[in-house]
């Protein structure tokens, strides 16, 4: 449905169109001079303008003109009392949309009008969300993953899909969050309108608000037209707030006002808009953590995560590493127009060993600097690479080692889990200390006699 500005000097052809226009579900105002329509224009994004050509003072053809100046992407419609085939020529090369002689046919063509500009609207905001996501139109086959952890959210995702509640998000860096959003937008009802994602932290707050809820012209320096925001071009369909956690408490205020209101003021603007947008967020942040140090607000957050997604971290899911590799592999090769290669065995299992602080979009960027470097057919991670994956002991927080591991269905060996970690960390400290033994028992906090009862006992003397 469209919002709609009726302007006319006649307040009777007003009030008709206006009973019609409203009996078809769009939001009518009216008045019945020029000059107050082009104040509504300059303060309101209106989908559709009705105006009469001959009008006192300031004509139809004036509020057009000012209309494609301010508003560009409104369709502007003019109606007339005579048949005068020079003002159409002049309305048609002044930009407007249709052309309509009032008589007994006016309600009817006026309808169809404003129905064929909403359409053309609607396929707008498409087009545009198509063009700013068409790097990656995505669907759940694009979740990669086997492992049960990712199974249990592709079930979780094919499960919330179908409704209309907002989604939080919560993840490391470079686990995929984007890719979850846009699963659940293309499992959804609303598949066939927009996704539009917005990175929150990518914008100063002033920005984010204009770029959100749109502006009016003379907003601010600089606004020289009406521009829609993101809402508006997300309606039907699913918006994306990626990283929220670094919004301003400000934006949080208004964020939530929109969310709750389901209505959008674009900055400068005195109207409201209607909007029917899904919203998903996410962050990196632990948000509870945010709440409790007040730099997110707690109403926001129990509004926005009314369903609260994990998406878990790489080392979690150790049995997708392979997969992942393969997967991009493949596609690094095909991008870049290389032979065909494979990963060799030692390189897959440096890869499945590595504890990946980046995640998944870290191995991507592995995989394509291998590819890139690589000329022989396996393609082989080199020492010197598997050196610089090995962060040193000390730039891990405590525990992250252990708290890489996860106990799978089947069950595990702990004792020979712990070993392994164990004789990890001795390589990696040897590695550091360039196989002095004293350095790398201090970067183990450890006495030397204890380390090199573990180099023994691991058969790492050599």
């Amino acid at each position: 449905m469209a919002s709609v500005l009726v302007c006319d000097d006649e307040r009777s052809i007003c009030e008709t169109l206006q009973i019609a226009l409203r009996l078809d579900g769009h939001t009518v105002e009216t008045t019945t001079s020029g000059e107050t329509a082009i104040k509504k224009i300059d303060t309101t994004a209106y989908e559709v303008v009705i105006t009469d050509i001959r009008m006192p003072r300031i004509s139809g053809l004036e509020v057009l003109r000012h209309s494609r100046q301010t508003s560009p992407e409104s369709a502007v419609v003019l109606i007339t009392g005579n048949e005068d085939y020079e003002a159409a020529v002049q309305a048609v090369k002044a930009g407007a949309f249709d052309y309509i002689q009032k008589g007994p046919g006016l309600l009817e063509e006026v309808k169809v009008a404003v129905g064929r500009a909403t359409e053309i609207s609607k396929l707008r905001r498409q087009n545009f969300a198509l063009k700013r996501d068409a790097a990656s139109r995505n669907s759940l086959d694009n979740i990669i993953g086997v492992s049960p952890l990712m199974e249990k959210l592709k079930q979780t995702i094919r499960k919330i899909a179908p409704t209309t509640s907002t989604v939080l998000i919560h993840g490391e860096s470079g686990t995929g969050k984007e890719l979850v959003a846009r699963g659940i937008h293309v499992c959804s009802p609303r598949s066939a309108e927009p996704f539009v994602c917005v990175n929150c932290g990518a914008f100063p707050e002033a920005l984010l608000e204009s770029e959100m809820f749109g502006y009016v012209k003379g907003a601010f320096t600089g606004a020289n037209e009406t521009k829609r925001g993101l809402f508006e071009f997300a309606h039907g369909g699913t918006l994306f707030l990626d990283e929220i956690g670094e919004m301003t408490l400000t934006m949080q205020v208004k964020l939530l006002r929109a969310l709750q209101e389901r209505k959008v003021r674009p900055v400068g603007g005195s109207t409201e808009i209607d909007v029917d947008v899904r919203v998903i967020a996410a962050t990196n942040r632990d948000p509870e953590k945010m709440v409790a140090d007040h730099s997110f607000r707690e109403d926001l957050y129990y509004r926005i995560s009314v369903i609260p997604l994990e998406v878990p971290a790489l080392r979690l899911r150790r049995d997708d590493i392979p997969i992942l590799a393969n997967y991009f592999l493949e596609r690094l090769t095909v991008a870049v127009g290389k032979d065909r290669k494979k990963i060799s065995p030692v390189a897959m299992q440096t890869l499945v060993d590595y504890e990946w602080p980046g995640n998944v979009r870290q191995l991507e960027n592995t995989i394509e600097r291998a590819v890139a470097m690589s000329s022989a057919e396996d393609l082989v991670i080199e020492w010197m690479e598997r050196r610089r994956m090995e962060a040193p002991a000390n730039s891990f927080p405590e525990g992250a080692y252990l708290n890489g591991f996860s106990v799978p269905p089947q069950g595990m060996n702990m004792e020979k889990a712990v070993a392994d970690v164990e004789r990890k960390l001795i390589e990696s400290a040897l590695q550091q200390s360039a196989g002095r033994q004293t350095r790398a028992a201090e970067l183990l906090q450890m006495s030397y006699r204890s380390f090199r009862h573990l180099v023994k006992k691991h058969r790492l003397s050599r």
